[in-house]
């Protein structure tokens, strides 16, 4: 099933890693965003580089677990080891302390929870260096 996805996308061969070791989260990142982007859901840092090898990624959206585990300094290897991708770190908070860590390390983006499917979308159409159409959100009195 395809939610507002526009056809000149779907064709579009961008691909996304959603790398994270919550397997809720990267499943919910992959069903968000598989309409309109060759979207992979990836355990590991280790597996990434492995897949990356052959089907290189545009854009890594990378979970907070992985950076835990890790150290922000993934992030700077991950830009090495595969130049050109965009990262983008899934927080649970745009405040947390240590994503913001993660943007002065290298990363491009902050992805806040709650997840949906249009903030993601949106970020991660920014990430590929697609327009995004201009929103402007309305209070009804």
């Amino acid at each position: 099933m395809q939610i507002g996805v526009e056809s000149s996308r779907a064709v579009e061969n961008k691909r996304v890693f959603v790398v994270d070791s919550d397997e809720i989260t990267r499943a919910v990142l992959q069903f968000m965003l598989h309409d309109e982007n060759e979207t992979h859901e990836i355990a590991s840092v280790a597996a990434a580089y492995q897949k990356a090898a052959s089907w290189r990624p545009d854009v890594i959206l990378l979970g907070m677990p992985i950076v835990r585990e890790h150290g922000i300094s993934v992030v700077n290897e991950i830009c090495k080891r595969i130049p050109g991708v965009k990262i983008a770190i899934v927080a649970d908070s745009s405040a947390d302390a240590t994503a913001q860590s993660c943007l002065r390390q290298g990363a491009h983006s902050l992805l806040a929870k709650p997840l949906t499917i249009e903030a993601v979308r949106r970020k991660v159409d920014i990430l590929l260096g697609r327009r995004t159409a201009l929103s402007i959100p309305v209070q009804v009195a």
